[in-house]
């Protein structure tokens, strides 16, 4: 790790230096929502561009890794929502309709989910980011998917076709849009069933 720079204030180490890109980028984010550059950054720390990019790739790599970071907070709200369902479809369903409903204000998860720069469904749904995310939307689930004959290969799959159908209702949410028990019922006739299929007889 280079030892310059950063304002008199050197990391102790690049575990350290990480977690002070991603504060100032919460800053900027916090400032003018995405729209920030490498230089900005690299200002805000006081070290050159070449250090920053040491770190992440571009602005949009460094704008997701934020994002992800920050949506963990999302994450334990949605536990504690789901907290008392134990059924696998019954939660997915209620997983889907939460996030959806919420989206609008979490400015992260906004950033996260909405096609864009930092969106990981603009690099698709399949993408590491958005697996990653819909991984651990599945494991804070007050579900045991052994017990309910869900394998990890099929926990995969499940979050594929979850994200698939919060990006499409990312993308057309609508005429009018769909929310509240509408929406609800809405992924019971049409998505609970997929989740259940997948549970042994």
């Amino acid at each position: 790790m280079r030892t310059h720079g950063w304002s008199g204030t050197t990391p102790v180490d690049d575990e350290e230096a990480i977690e002070r890109i991603l504060a100032a980028a919460r800053t900027a984010i916090g400032r003018s929502g995405g729209e920030f550059t490498m230089a900005e950054i690299a200002r805000e720390l006081g070290v050159t561009r070449q250090t920053v990019y040491r770190y992440f790739a571009n602005s949009d790599a460094l704008l997701a890794a934020t994002a992800l970071t920050e949506a963990g907070r999302f994450l334990d709200v949605l536990a504690a929502h789901l907290d008392q369902i134990r059924d696998p479809a019954d939660a997915v369903v209620e997983g889907i309709a939460y996030t959806l409903e919420r989206l609008h204000e979490d400015r992260y998860l906004s950033l996260l989910l909405t096609p864009g720069r930092a969106g990981t469904f603009s690099a698709g749904v399949t993408s590491d980011a958005a697996r990653t995310f819909g991984r651990s939307i599945l494991e804070r689930f007050a579900v045991d998917w052994t017990e309910a004959g869900i394998d990890s290969t099929r926990l995969d799959e499940l979050v594929e076709h979850m994200l698939r159908i919060v990006q499409s209702f990312i993308l057309d949410p609508g005429r009018p849009p769909r929310r509240g028990p509408d929406l609800r019922a809405y992924l019971t006739t049409w998505v609970a069933p997929a989740v259940r299929a997948l549970q042994p007889d």
